[in-house]
């Protein structure tokens, strides 16, 4: 481990030691932590509280065994962003985990993204051109000009055997629904390498934190005062004017008590157990296609550290998480926003509303009902503390 790296702490629970800070700072996942971090450097002072029992947000890790669990679904840093790469190297070592995940369709084994030893594992071929012209013909046989929903879109990029196997059946389950009943936006692009690369990313960097996630996100917190098991409507209405200002990452539509509507999204469940084997898939990621079977994927997590723990030995048993896609209902998690005509004109509704907040500014994936890739939401965290502090993260 780095020497410099910020020491563990506990969070604490239930308590906090001042009467008045600066930033009273809703949840406790990756945006709060650089928000948090860097304010303690401008000398400004945080309350920070989560409803959840811990901090992290959804990159949380539990240590099981040695094993750090994703509890909320595998999260696998990767950043063509360098001032974002080199910031949190400050608070973990990055492994060289690369994400090179496979796919089950029925008893054939694929690997992703869609390359070379898909395309032979597919078609017995070897050659690029072997692979393009396959594309190009399947492509031409379905004879799409104009796609009016997502699977014409997706038959017009990648053709028929690609679709069938790999894209339909997964992107079925989920979003809930058949893809004809999807619309084409949905899919802009099918990413095809005519290379024997398994990487799934193109970004410059990539790895797992060594440790886990939650490891990091203390040492990003320092010794900010946290509260969890706390709602924020109740905690305000026992402690009116705690703070100068509000930093709020929880669901926008909430914090307005829902008076214009609810914002949908689609959520996940994790069925996990532990196992008395070492290694049961030999993979961190395995996709699984088919509409017939439930689960969209299962992690298991060792893979992601090598199958070691802290101390570099072998793990004798592991775990594994299936994940379920899931609809929204309100009160359940929220994980992905859906960002069709209705609910983004919502959003925009909510977000007049938040413009006319004053001291209360809105942040995060759920306050600002967005998708975010872990290097993003540091990114436009970096944003809010250029906005609020005065500090350029991205010059520093």
């Amino acid at each position: 481990m780095k020497a410099d790296l910020v020491g563990l702490r506990e969070p604490m629970k239930g308590m906090f030691m001042k009467n008045h800070y600066d930033y009273l700072v809703v949840g406790a996942g990756i945006t709060a932590a650089v928000f948090a971090h860097e304010a303690a450097l401008a000398g400004k002072s945080c309350l920070v509280i989560d409803r959840r029992p811990h901090i992290a947000g959804n990159i949380y890790t539990k240590d099981v065994d040695g094993i750090n669990v994703h509890e909320y679904g595998a999260h696998i840093f990767h950043t063509s962003i360098k001032p974002v790469w080199d910031y949190v190297n400050r608070f973990a070592e990055f492994n060289n985990y690369v994400n090179s995940p496979v796919a089950v369709y029925k008893d054939e084994l694929y690997n992703m993204p869609f390359n070379m030893n898909t395309f032979s594992k597919m078609w017995g071929i070897r050659t690029p051109a072997e692979a393009a012209a396959i594309i190009e013909e399947q492509k031409a046989a379905c004879a799409v000009e104009n796609p009016a929903n997502l699977e014409e879109q997706a038959l017009s990029l990648v053709g028929r055997d690609i679709f069938e196997k790999l894209v339909k059946g997964y992107t079925e389950k989920q979003w809930g629904r058949d893809c004809k009943e999807l619309p084409a936006s949905i899919i802009r692009r099918l990413p095809v390498r005519f290379t024997y690369d398994n990487n799934y990313f193109n970004d410059r960097w990539q790895g797992i934190p060594m440790g886990g996630y939650t490891a990091m996100v203390e040492r990003m917190f320092g010794d900010t005062e946290i509260l969890l098991d706390t709602e924020y409507k109740e905690f305000i209405a026992e402690h009116e004017g705690v703070a100068d200002r509000v930093i709020y990452c929880g669901p926008i539509d909430e914090y307005f008590d829902y008076k214009l509507g609810n914002l949908e999204y689609r959520s996940l469940r994790f069925e996990s157990e532990k196992l008395d084997c070492e290694n049961w898939q030999g993979n961190a990621v395995v996709n699984y296609t088919e509409r017939e079977v439930p689960f969209t994927r299962i992690i298991e997590h060792k893979h992601f550290e090598f199958g070691r723990n802290a101390a570099g030995e072998t793990i004798p048993t592991t775990v594994i998480t299936r994940e379920y896609p899931a609809n929204w209902q309100p009160g359940d998690e929220p994980y992905y926003p859906i960002n069709d005509e209705r609910n983004t004109k919502l959003y925009e509704e909510y977000a007049a509303l938040a413009e006319a907040e004053g001291d209360v500014v809105f942040a995060g994936r759920l306050g600002g009902y967005k998708y975010y890739d872990m290097d993003k939401a540091i990114a436009a965290a970096f944003d809010l503390v250029k906005a609020e502090l005065g500090v350029d993260l991205m010059e520093a």
